[in-house]
């Protein structure tokens, strides 16, 4: 994986912040740090090393900028990358996008049985994602079981996985939501959310989610 120094990370544009120059020629990928979504495409840029290259422009979604729908992504769903004149949104888009028009480790495996298997992973993140949400109505233990009983074998199938990195890329933000918000016991019992959840590191991003900003999905893709 590349490596840097540590970043130093931006504070969240609020609806009082000015717009950034756009189409100026920088790359910037426009995120909450707290939504899973986003952190997907903010994991690839950092893990492809390119945090010198592709800017981030963190949001306040609770009171996020007018121009960001008005100028920017008219979506106005993050994460979004703007790059080479155009704005693409949808994480998973977002993944292989900038893992073919950047440099860096490649995500995708070389192995065509592997990049099958990537291709399956990325067809059943939407299932896997919706299973995790309604479980959060009813009984998380046991609704969520079966979404994450299907994940743990896919990712038997290869000793190494397709990618290691790409496994965990697309799944991890989710993965380690569900454990934040319900953790659970070794007999699969829930026990209430931890008091003080880990903060995010200057390097990397949390592998948190805030699920009270979460319920509100229009807000990711």
């Amino acid at each position: 994986m590349a490596t840097t120094a540590q970043e130093n990370l931006p504070p969240p544009l609020d609806s009082k912040a000015e717009l950034p120059p756009l189409f100026d020629g920088t790359p910037r990928l426009y995120i909450s740090y707290s939504c899973p979504f986003a952190q997907r495409a903010w994991i690839t840029r950092n893990y492809k090393g390119l945090q010198d290259k592709i800017k981030l422009v963190p949001l306040n979604l609770q009171d996020r900028p007018a121009w960001y729908k008005e100028k920017v992504y008219p979506v106005n769903k993050v994460p979004a990358l703007e790059h080479n004149g155009k704005v693409i949104g949808e994480s998973l888009d977002l993944i292989k996008y900038v893992d073919s028009n950047f440099e860096g480790p490649s995500l995708l495996p070389d192995d065509p049985e592997k990049r099958k298997f990537a291709d399956e992973l990325f067809s059943h993140i939407d299932t896997f994602t919706n299973d995790v949400y309604t479980s959060f109505k009813g009984d998380p233990a046991k609704q969520a079981g079966p979404a994450f009983d299907y994940l743990e074998k896919a990712l038997d199938k290869f000793d190494d996985g397709p990618n290691e990195a790409l496994q965990w890329m697309i799944f991890l933000p989710f993965v380690s939501s569900f454990i934040l918000h319900r953790p659970l016991k070794r007999d699969g019992n829930c026990t209430r959310k931890p008091a003080n959840p880990p903060k995010p590191t200057r390097q990397n991003p949390p592998a948190v989610g805030n699920f009270t900003c979460c319920g509100q999905k229009q807000n990711y893709s």
